[in-house]
């Protein structure tokens, strides 16, 4: 594990300076000869101090640590702060001998050395990263319980966001290391790092992204910046002669978002890296990953409102095999529909599963359609026991997790129904059907008008046009019911709606940041924005009795006779189908016409 520790144990040389050895110094020292002893202090503090003298102390000083006294603990505090990163290797060699010395003697230190140690995770020669890593190694192998000293301390020395990207991002990849040799820290440093990145992410909105990139582009303002590679980290100052320089049109003009998407960045690397050996999946180092990052999910994620981009690490890691992803639905499933957890919670859960379920490549048909069974199973259960009773009506306190549900069904739907109508359509067709959407949006609990208005409409069009269910009478009883006439002071009046009753969001909606992107991207179904054609084929309903030697003609959107569209007044519906910012990059607000 450890390289070249022969020296640990390797006897300290003989050397003679100015007062004799160090014993010769501190027993002057004891006696008032306090020459001696200052000008040793001062030539440790010496920046200028030669390589073998420094090499000539500390062989002294690791004979020496067992028997510490006052004043070689004044010398000890002055060596801890010594620049030795920076000198020879005979010097590195001989200070990771006097470090493994002073604790396995004196465990009184250790905090100190743990502290020094840290204090070098800023931006350094890579060489510089792998010795601070030794002496990582070098305090555990003689203290055991380093682990739970090193944690507090980690955490403390934690950048601020404010600190320059290139020191977040070398401390973040700094703690990340320390995950491979020190396995029982994984999960509490992922849960410091993701904690961070979870700040970070929601103090930087989306829209607040994307006005800054706008901006940006506009005054053509952008600077070039140097990126660099995830394990090739040297120090800003010396990096003059061997530059890695990014296009300018990978940084974000945001700083928040610049200092998000490279430690995003540096996650996917992470989890990359541990669940593959040798470009092959590794199942049991992924496992034990996936397991460590659901714990951090459930912790911090989920009860996080409006995250946009952290939550990707769970996407990422479910992409790697089926499996994962199955597991992490029944997950979600399990949170969704267990009445202990608190609402929120479980509402949240229901957005997870629509999200991930419409927006991931990387799950197929069938599992889609397992989850909808699953999730229509449980909604008609629902309205079986809350539909004739007291609670027979619309309330978003009282049937929230129901309608985070049906919003999850609807929004799948609104991605995946041409999948699940692909290759038999008639077959496909008979499965929708199944699912009964007409009962649910009929009941007294009525979830359109609790859902989403662009979710709701795009749902209302796809449903029609495949005679599953006619939602516009409702929407259109809705809308007259949903919007409150308010008095303004000024006179005239002040027309209020309430487009998301929910306070729900879509957690994977488009990735945006630049350079972590690259690798969501291609797990990603983009939405992709309908044409006229498309809106005016989901203005024709699907003919009865269609066969399947029709299906093309269909499918190519043959228009049925006297099929008359008609236009609706805006203050109805119109005003009610804008989505909320949280729901960017989500099906459009535009909305289909729809008959009388």
């Amino acid at each position: 594990m450890l390289r070249g520790d022969e020296f640990i144990s390797s006897p300290p040389r003989k050397t003679v300076r100015f007062g004799g050895t160090l014993t010769e110094i501190l027993l002057k020292y004891e006696k008032g000869e306090t020459t001696d002893f200052e000008l040793l202090k001062h030539q440790l503090s010496d920046p200028d101090i030669k390589d073998a003298q420094i090499i000539n102390w500390l062989h002294e000083f690791r004979a020496s640590v067992a028997y510490l006294t006052k004043e070689l603990e004044q010398l000890v505090s002055i060596l801890l702060k010594l620049p030795w990163l920076r000198r020879s290797r005979e010097v590195v060699e001989e200070y990771l001998g006097f470090l493994g010395n002073l604790v396995s003697a004196q465990t009184v230190h250790l905090r100190p050395c743990l502290r020094m140690i840290v204090s070098q995770f800023v931006p350094h020669l890579s060489e510089n990263f792998d010795t601070c890593h030794r002496a990582l190694q070098t305090v555990t192998r003689y203290v055991p319980s380093t682990p739970q000293f090193l944690m507090p301390i980690l955490v403390e020395n934690f950048p601020f966001i404010n600190k320059s990207e290139r020191t977040l991002e070398c401390y973040v990849h700094n703690l990340l290391r320390v995950t491979v040799y020190l396995p029982a820290l994984r999960l509490q440093i992922l849960e410091l790092i993701i904690e961070k990145l979870l700040k970070l992410d929601v103090s930087t909105p989306q829209q607040d992204i994307e006005d800054a990139e706008e901006t940006a582009k506009n005054s053509d303002t952008e600077e070039k910046s140097t990126e660099q590679g995830l394990f090739d980290m040297e120090e800003d100052e010396e990096r003059k002669g061997d530059k890695v320089v990014s296009s300018s049109s990978d940084r974000m003009a945001h700083p928040l978002a610049e200092r998000l998407d490279i430690l995003m960045t540096i996650l996917f690397s992470y989890i990359k890296d541990v669940c593959h050996v040798d470009g092959k999946l590794d199942i049991n180092s992924t496992k034990d990953l996936y397991r460590d990052l659901v714990s951090v999910f459930d912790k911090l994620i989920l009860p996080t409102h409006a995250s946009c981009h952290v939550q990707y690490f769970m996407f990422y890691i479910c992409s790697f095999k089926l499996g994962l992803a199955e597991a992490f639905l029944n997950h979600l499933w399990k949170k969704l529909h267990d009445p202990n957890n608190p609402s929120v919670i479980r509402q949240t859960a229901g957005t997870y599963i629509g999200s991930l379920l419409a927006r991931a490549k990387f799950i197929p048909v069938v599992t889609v359609k397992a989850c909808l069974d699953l999730l229509v199973n449980w909604m008609h259960k629902y309205i079986d026991n809350q539909d004739t009773g007291a609670n027979a009506y619309c309330d978003v306190a009282l049937h929230g997790p129901f309608y985070s549900t049906c919003q999850a069904v609807f929004y799948t739907l609104i991605f995946r129904h041409k999948q699940l109508l692909d290759g038999n359509l008639r077959k496909g067709l008979s499965y929708l059907q199944s699912l009964n959407f007409e009962r649910i949006v009929m009941c007294q609990l009525n979830p359109l008008k609790i859902c989403i208005p662009s979710v709701v409409n795009l749902f209302a069009a796809i449903t029609r046009k495949y005679q599953l269910v006619f939602c516009y009478t409702i929407i259109e009883r809705n809308n007259r019911q949903f919007i409150p006439v308010v008095r303004s002071g000024s006179g005239g009046d002040l027309v209020q709606t309430c487009t998301n009753p929910l306070d729900s969001f879509f957690p994977f909606d488009p990735y945006i940041l630049k350079r972590s992107k690259k690798t969501i991207d291609p797990l990603y179904q983009f939405w992709e924005e309908l044409s006229a054609e498309d809106l005016e084929n989901l203005k024709k309903p699907i003919k009865k009795g269609t066969s399947e030697d029709e299906d093309d003609d269909f499918l190519k959107g043959e228009t049925p006779q006297n099929d008359v569209v008609v236009g609706i007044a805006p203050n109805s519906y119109e005003s009610t189908t804008r989505s909320p910012v949280s729901s960017i990059g989500s099906p459009s607000d535009s909305y289909v016409l729809y008959p009388q």
